[in-house]
This record gives C-alpha cells, structure tokens and sequence, in this order.
C-alpha cells in the first residue's frame, strides 16, 4: 500500500519538499519548480490551504518556527497562493518587518531616501489592507523624508489609537490574518467562482525575503516575458527600474524612468548595462517554456548585479494570443497535440470569430438584454427591415432596432450590422437567424421603450436616441452600448486552422452546420463543418421577390391555381439547392422540407395589406378577411410542418422536384452530394408514410423526364413529445431521426420560446429551473425524451441515423450527452462549428484520462 504524503502548515521551499499545488496553491508549486530548476529563488516559506484557514479564524501558526529560516531583522513579501493562479487572492503585501530600526539599518546601505520609500510604501499597504483605514488618509507624499514619514506614522496612530507596530512577527501574523479573511470574504468568494473556481476553493500564502534590488552596483527590479500578450507571437516584452532611476520600487507598467529590456535606438536598455543578466533571464525564460511547459513571466531583481528571480507565473494573454501559444508550444515538441486542444478555452474560438468591443474600452450602457449573437458591431439606428436595406444601399452601417423579428424582417437583418430587439430568448427568430450569419444580437432588451412613430427609443435612465443616432450592439455581453468604441478586429489565423485541424483528429462524433443559404453554405464550408444538418428551406422563400410569389399561392383558391404559382418558384428554388450543393460538394445536405404556418408570409400592418391587395387584385377587405381567417390562436402548434405538406401538398412537391432537379443538375458536373430529406413536425407514422409515396413519386417523374438516376434519404425531424415515443413506428419509414430541441424544449415544457425571456430570469434565480432550458439542454426532462426517441427509434432500425440539429446542438452539455447517447452527429449555427468541433474533442480526451 502507497504511504501517504503528511503535509504540514509550514513549508520550507526546497528542492525535496513535500509539496502540491492542491494543498499550497500554484505559486507555491511554481516556487518550488523554480527552485529545482536551480534559479536563484529568495528564501521561501510556503503556508497551506489549513493554515491560512486556521489564521483566518485566529489561530496563527508558530510565528516564530515561520520567521527562523529568514535570519534576523527580515524583511519579508506575503503573497497568495490559490490552486489556480486565475482565481486571483488579496492584493500582495510588500516588506513586513520595516520599523523604526530597520529604516536605521538600511539608512547607511541604500541611503535615506530609498529606505524611507521602502518604510512609506510598508505603512500604507498595512494601513489599507490590514488595518483597513481610509486609503484617501494614506497617500505617498511627493518627498520620502522623516517629516512625511513621521506624518504618515502619527495618522496611523490617530485613526487607530495605537502605534505603528514595530515586531516584525506581529506585523507578520496581521498581514496573515488579514490575507487570509479577505479570501473567505463574500466578494471575494463571488469574484473567484465567476471565475470557475469552487465555492470551498482554499487559499495557500508564500511569505519571502524581500530581494530589495538597492545596492552599491548596477540595482533594480523587472518583470519579463517573451510572448506577445495580445497576439501570442514571440516578443520579450516587459521594463526593468534601475534604484539609479530613483524608480527601484514601483512597478507599474508606466513607472517613468523605467529601461527597455532589448536594446532600443530610443533609450538605455538592460541588455546594454547588463548583457550577462540579460542573456540569464533570457535563458531562464527558455528553460521555464521547456520545463514548466507554459510562456510565463519572470519577476526578477538585481542587486550588485547579481539576479535573483522572485516569482514566475503564467503569462495573461488574450483568446487569440492562447491558441497561439497553445500552437506554438505543441509544435515545438513542448506538449503533446491533445494538451495543446485540451488548453484553449472553446470560448475564445467564439470571440476570435467576431470583431470584439476592445476590452480597455470605456462602455456607456444603454441596455442591457440576452447575449444571443455573439460579437460587437455599430451602425445608425433604424426601426424596420426596410429601413436597414436602403441604409445598406447607401453603404452606411445601420442596427436593427424591433419590438421581435419575424421571417419577413429577414432581409433586412441580412442588411443589417447588428440586431436588437425588446423581447425574445436565446432561440427566438433574431437570436436563431443571427447565430446563423454571424450577426451581433441583442434579445430580450425589455426595459427599452420603442416609439416607431416617431423615430426613437428611450433607454431605461431616461435618455433618447433617434433614428440615425450611433450605438453599438456587443452580442457577447448582452449590452448595448452608446456611440462606437474602439473595437479588435476578428483574427483566424494558421494556428486557429491547425488547432482545429488537431481537434478534428480527436473528435468522435461529427459537426455539421444549420446553413439555409448559399452564402451559409460557404461559411459552414470555410469553418470545416462536415455537411449541413439543417436546411430551413423556408428562409429562402422571404430573398428578393419570391415573398411576393409566395404571397399569390397563399390566396390561391383551388390546387391548380397554387400549382401555377409555385411553378414560378420552382426554378429560384432549384437555384438555391443547385447552389448549396455545388457549395457542399462531396458532403451531406439535410434539407427540411416547408415549416412555418403561412400568416408569417403575410403583412400585419394597414400599409401592407393595401399593397397585398393590389398585388393579388383583390378589393382590401377581401384581403383582411383572408388574412384574419389565415390567423390562427397558436400558430406554433397549429398548421405548419408536415400538416402544410399534408393538407396543402403542392408546396412539398415543388419543393422535392427543385431538390431532384438541382441534384440532377450537379451531377451533370460531376458533382457528388449526399442528399438528405427531412419532414418537420412530424407526431405520427402515417404522415411520414403519407409523405414518403408522394416524395417518391416525385423522384421518380424528374428521373424519367431526366433520363438520370440519383439516390436521397428521407427522414425525420423529431420535434414533438410523440415522435420520440412513437420513433419505433416512425423509422419504419425514415433512415434518420434529428431531434429539433427548439421546439421540443418549447412543446415538453409548454413554454413560448419567444415570450419565455419576461420570466425566465425570475425562475432561475428562484431555482426552479437551474439554467434557462432554452440555453442550456434539459438533460433531465427534454434529454429524457431525446433518449427514449433514440433507443425505440433504434429497435425500430437498427442503423438509424440520429443526430441533434436544434440551437443547443454547439453547447458543450449538448455535445457531451449526444456523444453519451452514440449520436452520428451534432448541427448547429456556421459561427458555432469551430467552438464545436474543439469541445467534441475536448470531451473525447476527456474521456480517454477517465477510461
């Protein structure tokens, strides 16, 4: 039997000590590591997470056991420790152990001034963040002499009615006590688990001897790191304070005075005044890639011009800059390829796709909503779809500004820079339409006031914008923003390709993409997705003027009449497929057949209807009539899907001849595609049977009038409560089943998805649903369905193919239960696949560590 590891509170860095960073945190392990690696570390005590939790509620350990190994009269740095260093700590604190006799000391070595600062400094960190006095009563003064310190030490007295404390191990355990409270405390505890961390997550501390930098020879601190934060490209970057420069003992990034680090036409550097150390720091830097296996970067001093390092943690770096280094450090034979997958976050894939508003940007919120599209993007306000494609026209960016969207609003969403709208959820039209084009959106902005009327919207402190007026949409964050600041610009660069090539090689279960257009195709197809799993034909039907056409046939009284109109659909509709399989070549294209209920085709506003009526040349209050009889109490379970292809056949016939027609078409060119079609809404196995003969026959009049044979697939899209019980029967007549988790989260939880958003919020911080279902896969109700439909659906057919194809298809939580439920595949938005093809092999690496 293994023996197990005894840990103490107390931890004396060295080479051999028994040490993790699950018990002292990651400095202290980066410490040690440093220490192994034989660079010149200052001594170094490291205290665990139970102690530092034990000083938190009064019992300090052995101050003096603490303060042995630093010698007489030290002067010492606490700094945290957490297991990961991302989860932050309180705020370091600088050269414990300076008093009265000390300053005497270092008087006659570093001169009164540099001694004085180091006292001033001690004072005013103690006095703010362990005394927790008012920081305005505590400011450096512009001179470090005796008068300015005597004033500071006399202020601490006052406000606390005792003297600065002058024992260095009474300092020592107040700085303890102080650090390890404001981890337990509740912002702080909120601040680190926003950042991942778990609500128990411990708190390890590092006390170290001060390694002043202040000598008789070349003295100073620095910092250096040898990768571009923001890009990831090679660069050592960082500044070095020379005490000559009487700036030795502030750090910050614009401290006057401070040196460049290479050698630099416009000012002194450290590589000329100290080549050796440079060339060391450089070398250290190298052995910390190779050995730590990570970019870090190195605090260091000099002191008589010998180094000494301090500390070395992991370099901050932006999306772009972490799948660089990723890259870069796999390439090099550093980390294996699965590490390098494994350490980019599938987020910023997501914010490298998108222009971003700049981090260090100052945001004026307007309002604040749904992040449903993420990325940020500016333009004029305008209120309608017509609006937007005339500003379009005049080359002006402009943002769509609507109550909801509906598919007629499409082609101005299309023109459009970004979208916001009042109401909606994360799967509403404009939140689905514009995850599929990239657009940035904004949902659910609930506290905006809309006065179309007269061209403005009120935000909720009161202010007005008017139609023309600059905001800026930020889809990431959910706000909308006044004016336009500055933005990043979106960066797919080789190392973004070959990570996901990488990925590609790990994943096991396979990424299509939701693709209505041509224009989606060709994203889907940039993006490497392995076909499209969505097609939703009835987008196409709103582009130039087939919504005129479409129009027609809805008034069109007898079949004969429809079927004239849809002739003259027909050809644009082949069109389209012809061009999305030319797109797709050699890959799968699913095609869902006709779904929305007819009214979306059709106005809802007075203007509209007179020019409805004069299109069809029909008196206006036939027009009305017809509209209000189309209108149904709940159009979402009324007539649509398949009871469309059902009781008003001609539409899915048009549809399926201009499918054949255009395969036939691609063939002629060589072209090879793998057809899928897919019938919507379906709840019973005699609409899929219903359907499959009239498919047919349509297949086989375009072969015989073609001469030419082709091959498809029919299949469903499981949408309902019932499809997925009653799969068994179903598959009896469909190869596949795709479960549409849109609607079927809608229709399991008799939720609106579009009105969901007023409440959702409520529910959740209620705990009545953990997450909104919308959002994040219902595993526990929807997922049951789900696996209920792919278990009968397989006893049905046994080489059924089964895939997820609605909004939650990118989510990691989705992806991990279909690759559970052996799913041949996920679909989801163009702008999603690469976040998905990285977290489907990300969860298959995971797995194999389980196995």
């Amino acid at each position: 039997m293994q023996q197990q590891t005894t840990y103490g509170p107390l931890t004396l860095i060295t080479p051999t000590a028994a040490m993790k960073a699950s018990v002292h945190g990651g400095r202290a392990k980066c410490l040690q590591r440093l220490v192994r690696l034989e660079m010149p570390v200052p001594v170094t005590v490291a205290l665990s997470f139970d102690a530092v939790h034990d000083a938190a509620i009064g019992n300090l350990p052995d101050m003096q056991k603490l303060l042995g190994p630093f010698g007489d009269a030290p002067l010492l740095s606490v700094r945290p420790s957490s297991q990961d260093p991302d989860w932050g700590g309180p705020s370091a604190i600088l050269n414990v152990g300076m008093n009265d006799a000390r300053l005497a000391e270092l008087t006659q070595t570093i001169g009164a001034e540099a001694a004085t600062k180091l006292y001033l400094r001690f004072v005013q960190s103690y006095a703010i963040h362990v005394a927790r006095l008012d920081p305005d009563e505590f400011y450096l003064p512009d001179v470090a002499d005796a008068a300015s310190l005597k004033t500071m030490l006399d202020t601490f007295e006052f406000e606390t009615d005792e003297p600065f404390p002058q024992d260095p191990a009474v300092q020592l355990a107040e700085v303890l006590r102080s650090m390890a409270r404001a981890w337990d405390g509740t912002t702080a505890r909120l601040l680190r688990q926003a950042k991942g961390a778990p609500a128990d997550a411990g708190l390890g501390l590092v006390v170290q001897a001060m390694a002043l930098g202040a000598g008789q020879g070349e003295c100073g601190q620095g910092v250096m790191q040898f990768v571009d934060s923001t890009s990831g490209a090679p660069k050592i970057i960082g500044r070095y304070l020379s005490a000559s420069k009487d700036h030795a003992y502030d750090l910050a990034p614009d401290a006057e005075g401070a040196l460049y680090l290479t050698r630099d036409a416009r000012g002194p550097a450290l590589e000329d005044i100290c080549p050796e150390q440079y060339a060391q720091l450089v070398s250290y830097g190298d052995i910390c890639r190779r050995r730590l296996r990570e970019e870090m970067e190195i605090k260091f001093t000099l002191k008589d011009g010998a180094l000494q390092i301090l500390d070395a943690v992991r370099v901050q770096r932006s999306s772009r800059a972490s799948v660089r280094i990723a890259v870069a450090l796999a390439e090099d034979g550093v980390i294996p390829r699965e590490e390098a997958v494994m350490r980019v976050q599938p987020s910023a894939l997501s914010e490298l796709l998108h222009r971003q508003v700049d981090p260090e940007a100052k945001r004026d919120v307007i309002v604040g909503g749904i992040a449903a599209s993420p990325g940020a993007a500016t333009g004029r306000i305008v209120l309608t779809a017509h609006e937007a494609q005339a500003s379009a026209a005049r080359g002006e960016a402009c943002v769509l500004v609507r109550r909801e969207t509906t598919p007629e609003d499409i082609r101005g969403m299309h023109a459009a820079h970004a979208v916001l709208t009042m109401r909606g959820g994360v799967t509403s039209h404009a939140a689905v339409i514009g995850r599929g084009i990239g657009l940035p959106c904004v949902v659910g902005a609930s506290d905006l006031t809309i006065d179309r009327k007269n061209g403005v919207i009120t935000a909720p402190d009161g202010r007005r914008f008017k139609a023309g007026d600059v905001i800026t949409v930020d889809g990431s964050r959910g706000q909308v923003l006044a004016g336009e600041p500055p933005m990043l610009e979106a960066a797919l660069d080789g190392a973004f390709q070959t990570l996901l090539e990488w990925a590609d090689d790990f994943r096991d279960i396979g990424v299509r993409a939701n693709a209505d257009t041509p224009a989606d195709a060709q994203t889907a197809r940039n993006f490497a997705a392995e076909g499209i799993g969505l097609c939703r034909t009835e987008h196409m039907f709103f582009e130039g003027d087939r919504l005129g056409v479409m129009r027609e046939m809805i008034f069109a009284e007898e079949s004969d009449d429809r079927k004239e109109v849809l002739d003259r659909l027909l050809p644009m509709q082949r069109a389209d497929f012809q061009a999305l399989f030319e797109i797709m070549a050699g890959k799968n294209v699913c095609v869902r057949l006709f779904d929305p209920p007819l009214h979306e085709f059709l106005p809802s506003d007075k203007a509209g209807m007179r020019d409805l009526a004069e299109q069809v040349a029909l008196p206006l209050p036939v027009v009305i009539e017809r509209v209000d009889a189309l209108a149904e109490y709940n159009p979402m379970l009324g007539m649509r899907g398949v009871r469309l292809g059902i009781a008003i056949p001609e539409i899915y016939d048009m549809q399926t001849r201009a499918i054949f027609e255009a395969l036939v078409a691609v063939g002629k060119k060589g072209i090879s595609i793998n057809v899928e079609i897919m019938i919507p809404l379906v709840s019973a196995m005699r609409e899929v049977e219903l359907q499959k003969a009239r498919i047919a026959g349509v297949a086989n009049a375009v072969r015989a009038k073609n001469k030419a044979d082709f091959a498809y697939r029919l299949g469903v899209m499981v949408e309902t409560p019932r499809a997925a019980l009653r799969a068994q029967d179903i598959v009896e007549h469909a190869e596949f089943l795709s479960f549409g988790t849109n609607d079927l989260t809608q229709m399991t939880y008799g939720l609106s998805r579009d009105d969901a958003g007023r409440f959702m919020s409520s529910y959740v911080q209620q705990g009545v649903y953990a997450e909104d279902p919308f959002h994040t896969l219902d595993i526990e109700g929807v997922g049951e369905l789900i696996s209920i439909g792919a278990e009968r659906g397989r006893l049905g057919r046994s080489d059924v193919v089964l895939s997820l194809c609605g909004e939650h298809g990118g989510d990691r939580s989705a992806i991990a239960f279909c690759r559970a439920q052996k799913f041949d595949y996920i679909s989801c938005s163009p702008f999603r696949v690469p976040v998905a093809r990285l977290t489907a092999a990300q969860l298959a690496l995971a797995d194999r560590v389980l196995r």
